[in-house]
């Protein structure tokens, strides 16, 4: 049997094999990688928000404000843990840098859903002109 190996390019030119292996990883997997402590907090503030919608409309607002904020937050403490690190060994490679920068940015990508999603519940329930 003859095993198939799949090669992504990059906009470098350069083959990743890894890569493919990475994207059939499951969504849930960013959860874990961008912290469970904070990612934990904006999901249950994500259904605060959805309750607010039903019960408390004036609310929306700043549940979708406070997920944007503990994200950016979170993304702010995974940054101080990177470069504190970064610190201590010294030397490091650029593309180790750059895959703790991706992962910092995760909680902040899910605060911007949430806040979307609330910006969104927002227009919604505006009264009509």
């Amino acid at each position: 049997m003859q095993e198939e190996i799949y090669y992504v390019v990059d906009s470098l030119g350069v083959s990743h094999p890894e890569t493919i292996e990475r994207a059939k990883e499951p969504i849930t997997h960013l959860f874990v990688e961008g912290g469970l402590g904070g990612m934990i907090l904006i999901t249950l503030l994500l259904i605060a928000l959805f309750i607010a919608a039903w019960k408390a409309p004036k609310w929306v607002k700043e549940i979708g404000i406070g997920a944007l904020v503990l994200s950016i937050f979170w993304t702010l403490q995974g940054l101080y843990q990177m470069f504190d690190t970064l610190q201590l060994f010294g030397d490091i490679s650029f593309s180790v840098i750059c895959g703790g920068l991706k992962v910092t940015m995760i909680s902040t990508f899910y605060g911007l859903i949430v806040y979307f999603i609330s910006l969104i519940i927002r227009v919604i329930q505006k009264p009509r002109i």
